[in-house]
């Protein structure tokens, strides 16, 4: 399947597996894939081993944005890196997912990521998962979803994901922690998470993620004639 030069931009809650549906796309289209939630664990991992945001999550907003200046997030071979250390495993951990979302209601902090992503995305043939891509990010992508599940599925995913990497969690504490970031990323004031008025919802609740991909391929086909 020969898809033209676009960009699709994946947003929704989290633990939907926005990130791996977007990198299966990635692998079948040879697109480039970027996670923009990687980075907002980044910054919020960074924040947290420098102190610029407290056990009770008060941020020190002029501290971090001006460490932003200098702070080196970038993609590289084995994921997420801050310069030369990976930090993918870090990232991951409940108490990253605890911060992130208060992290990336920071206006400054969101402008420091969609800068990144921007620069990323330039050359085009970019799929990205996020929480405001479509209507932030790439307002203008040519192919927006937004995906959905139900929560207790996507907590029962999420924990899975956590013990697969050797971190013991409890299904009701992680439920808790998706309900409390979909509230925060639905209400906060810079960028909140909302569907995009042309995007194309995905439930994946009972799919697999060949399923997925069949239904992308038949929207593809559909919108781009090819």
């Amino acid at each position: 399947m020969q898809v033209p030069d676009i960009i699709i931009a994946i947003d929704g809650y989290s633990s939907t597996g926005k990130s791996s549906f977007a990198k299966i796309i990635a692998k079948e289209f040879s697109f480039l894939y970027l996670d923009s939630g990687a980075l907002y664990r980044g910054v919020t991992l960074f924040a947290i081993e420098n102190g610029f945001i407290s056990d009770d999550c008060t941020i020190d907003v002029p501290g971090l944005d001006k460490a932003l200046n200098d702070l080196d997030l970038h993609f590289g071979e084995n994921g997420t890196y801050i310069g030369e250390r990976c930090i993918e495993t870090e990232i991951r951990s409940l108490a990253v997912a605890g911060k992130v979302s208060p992290i990336a209601t920071v206006p400054e902090v969101r402008a420091f990521v969609d800068k990144k992503l921007r620069e990323f995305g330039a050359s085009k043939r970019v799929v990205m998962d996020g929480r405001d891509i479509g209507t932030t990010v790439f307002p203008n992508a040519e192919l927006k979803i937004f995906m959905t599940a139900d929560p207790m599925i996507r907590a029962q995913r999420r924990a899975a994901e956590m013990t697969a990497k050797g971190i013991e969690v409890d299904i009701q504490d992680v439920l808790k922690n998706l309900q409390e970031r979909d509230y925060i990323d639905s209400h906060r004031e810079a960028s909140p998470l909302s569907q995009a008025e042309d995007a194309i919802v995905l439930d994946n609740s009972h799919m697999t993620m060949e399923d997925q991909l069949v239904w992308l391929k038949g929207i593809i086909s559909e919108r781009f004639g090819c």
